[in-house]
């Protein structure tokens, strides 16, 4: 996360955020992974837009998470529109256009990309 916080704080004042929070990627009652039980991150997959809400505001308090958030519903809407599960970096021109669409994560996640498309748009 400290990637794309360092993006948001670059670009903040040119180029408007946001984070589409989807469905946990290991959650406790399907694939935990040992790093998110060391964080302290364990929650069961949210079934309700209220638990998804809850994980989100726990996982960006913790996380100290300054660029804004949005909440997929537990329908999916975002996360199938956009094919973004686990994760994913759009950039969307002002005219709706997509500029960037990265791969999936966690091996397709590369926040360095994303920065260098926003370096190339001019401004």
């Amino acid at each position: 996360m400290g990637d794309l916080q360092r993006i948001y704080d670059t670009y903040k004042d040119r180029a408007s955020f946001l984070t589409v929070y989807i469905s946990e990627a290991h959650p406790d009652d399907e694939w935990q992974m040992e790093s998110n039980r060391k964080d302290g991150f364990v929650f069961k997959q949210p079934r309700t837009d209220d638990e998804r809400r809850t994980a989100a505001r726990i996982l960006v308090d913790r996380l100290h998470y300054r660029i804004p958030v949005a909440l997929d519903p537990v329908d999916r809407r975002a996360e199938k529109a956009f094919a973004a599960w686990p994760e994913r970096i759009y950039i969307i021109g002002r005219d709706g256009r997509v500029l960037y669409k990265g791969d999936t994560g966690p091996f397709g996640f590369k926040p360095e990309k994303a920065e260098a498309r926003l370096a190339s748009i001019k401004w």
